[in-house]
């Protein structure tokens, strides 16, 4: 019985917000998060880890009880509110991430963060011991809500993707003059230079983070000319003859927050090469069902027969989502 016992001191918190994360992710209804929730938390957990920062030496090296029980208690609580930023994000992130591009690394990342936050021994074992790891945690979780929230707002996801990675850098400020012993004037220079490098980084390669909260509500292939057999699906496997006879049309339904204009394209590639770059009305969003918009592609190479894609992208170079077919001869 002890054991039992000692087992779910050890595990049972754990056991509970994992149970508790699954419960959110996959069976309440899927939906953005409160802008005003996001940032009330984000401000606590900014806060907490920069009281931290200057007390936590302090605390440690305390002899009286009750100081060892406030750092509990504060280590805890950011680990919380870690575990519940994250736990906001994932759905969002999730919907806007394409699997098979370089935006999943992101996704992975927090899936990562968010098991490790809600497994205590796991977090006591990696994070307690390695104050840097905090930081990392602080980074992914300000740059991850900052850029799923400001877009809510109306602010374009590339502006939003550079100055979230600016911002949580600068956020960082308690933490570095803490560390370095340096002058908040100084830090701040630093961090806030250090955040333009980092801003100018992302925007650089932006393919790497999906545009959330934009995400691919629906998608249809179609052929351009009508016959009685287009009322049948397009194959998977499409005969080249057929697609040089009838042409494609790819529909996308795109998801966007209300207020916000995005400028969005379809690419298409043959075998990952760049056939053509369609520019399409920019998406106005507000629409439960998404944005529909379009691109219609009669003319193809000589030769088609290969994989094909159609990314759906922002102008500035974030993947929304991606259709694919295959052409044979």
């Amino acid at each position: 019985m002890s054991g039992a016992l000692d087992w779910l001191r050890r595990w049972g918190i754990s056991i509970w917000s994992l149970v508790g994360g699954v419960f959110t992710l996959f069976v309440l209804r899927r939906g953005l998060p409160n802008v005003a929730l996001i940032v009330g938390y984000l401000l606590l957990l900014w806060l907490l880890v920069a009281v931290l920062v200057q007390v936590r030496g302090t605390l440690e090296a305390s002899e009286h009880r009750a100081h060892r029980l406030v750092l509990t208690a504060t280590e805890y609580s950011i680990q919380t509110l870690y575990h519940g930023v994250l736990l906001f994000l994932l759905p969002a992130y999730w919907a806007a991430t394409t699997l098979t591009s370089p935006n999943v690394v992101y996704l992975l990342l927090l899936v990562g963060l968010t098991l490790l936050a809600t497994i205590d021994p796991w977090y006591r074992a990696i994070v307690h011991p390695r104050p840097w790891f905090g930081y990392v945690f602080f980074l992914v979780s300000m740059f991850g809500a900052l850029n799923l929230a400001l877009p809510l707002v109306g602010l374009p996801p590339f502006l939003s993707l550079l100055i979230a990675a600016w911002l949580s850098v600068v956020l960082l400020t308690p933490a570095v003059c803490r560390a370095r012993g340096w002058r908040w004037i100084h830090g701040l220079t630093v961090t806030w230079l250090v955040g333009l490098v980092v801003a100018g980084a992302v925007g650089l390669r932006p393919i790497f983070i999906a545009p959330a909260p934009l995400f691919l509500a629906s998608t249809d292939l179609d052929w351009t000319v009508g016959t009685v057999d287009s009322l049948q699906p397009v194959p998977r496997a499409i005969r080249a003859a057929d697609l040089q006879q009838r042409g494609l049309v790819a529909r996308t339904a795109i998801y966007a927050p209300a207020g916000l204009r995005q400028p969005v394209q379809h690419v298409w590639r043959q075998e990952g090469r760049i056939i053509n770059v369609v520019r399409l009305t920019p998406v106005q969003g507000g629409r439960r069902e998404g944005f529909r918009t379009f691109s219609r592609k009669t003319s193809f190479p000589a030769s088609p027969a290969g994989r094909w894609v159609v990314d759906v992208m922002t102008e500035s170079g974030q993947l929304i989502g991606r259709m694919r077919f295959r052409v044979v001869e």
